[in-house]
């Protein structure tokens, strides 16, 4: 910084200064969309035009499911870059239809960056469902799927139980921050614990119809599509990243229900 201050005018180091601003509040809303179960293409496609947006002459962005990288050149031949580590993945779709709106009025009509910040973190703070609403969907989905694979109404009730001891376990592996692989075999062995102790008490009486009712809240099937359409779009290594990512959990969740099954003559 001092380095500069000496070389440059004042005018020109101010330039430099909004422009590193302006770049990393670009960066947080990509950093948003990849936490927030984003493609890779949807997050270098919006980066990019917000670079063009802010009068960047060039923009370079590389992105996996880990960290983006983004390099632009500026007027006068100055290149600058910076890069984002993302540490969390999950599912949002509500952030990101949010950032998607927020890059569009970017793109529509420049805004200063101090306000572009603000929204950014009106995005990133925003309060979470209320965990009733959640475990009640947790609760509804699992009876629908249980009965859907062949359970009858007993089972209905069992798996929505045991629903909502998964989004339970869930919350609390998040809170914990585990690793997300380790999250699903926890979970899973859980509810299958739940169901199993349940089935036994006479509760419901198809532990396997109950337990696929489970699975089928637990299964990546966003990621994997994700990963399969980063693919199609030639962001090999993204694509590739994230479809093992997909796998491990797989195994994670077949583990994990696999074991207390097992364990407990299921």
């Amino acid at each position: 910084m001092e380095s500069l201050q000496q070389h440059e005018s004042p005018k020109e180091y101010e330039t430099w200064m909004d422009a590193n601003r302006v770049l990393a509040a670009i960066l947080d809303i990509g950093e948003l969309l990849l936490e927030s179960g984003a493609e890779v293409m949807r997050v270098e496609d919006t980066i990019t035009r917000l670079c063009q947006a802010y009068g960047f002459l060039r923009s370079d962005v590389f992105t996996i499911t880990s960290s983006i990288v983004l390099t632009v050149q500026m007027e006068g031949g100055r290149v600058m870059t910076q890069t984002r580590r993302v540490w969390t993945r999950q599912t949002d779709l509500g952030a990101v239809e949010k950032l998607n709106a927020l890059s569009r009025e970017v793109c529509a009509r420049r805004m200063p960056v101090e306000l572009l910040n603000e929204k950014i973190e009106m995005i990133r703070t925003r309060k979470p469902a209320p965990f009733i609403l959640t475990a009640a969907c947790y609760a509804v989905i699992s009876a629908v799927f249980s009965v859907f694979f062949g359970g009858n109404g007993y089972d209905a009730v069992t798996a929505a139980v045991s629903g909502i001891v998964l989004c339970l376990s869930l919350l609390v592996m998040s809170r914990m921050h585990v690793n997300a692989v380790i999250e699903n075999m926890l979970c899973s062995a859980a509810t299958a614990f739940a169901v199993m102790l349940m089935v036994r008490a006479g509760l419901g009486m198809h532990p396997d119809k109950i337990i696929i009712g489970n699975i089928m809240l637990l299964i990546p099937g966003i990621q994997l599509t994700t990963s399969l359409r980063d693919i199609f779009n030639e962001d090999m290594i993204a694509g590739l990243l994230g479809l093992a990512e997909a796998v491990l959990k797989a195994l994670a969740i077949a583990l994990g229900f696999a074991f207390v099954l097992i364990r407990m003559g299921g």
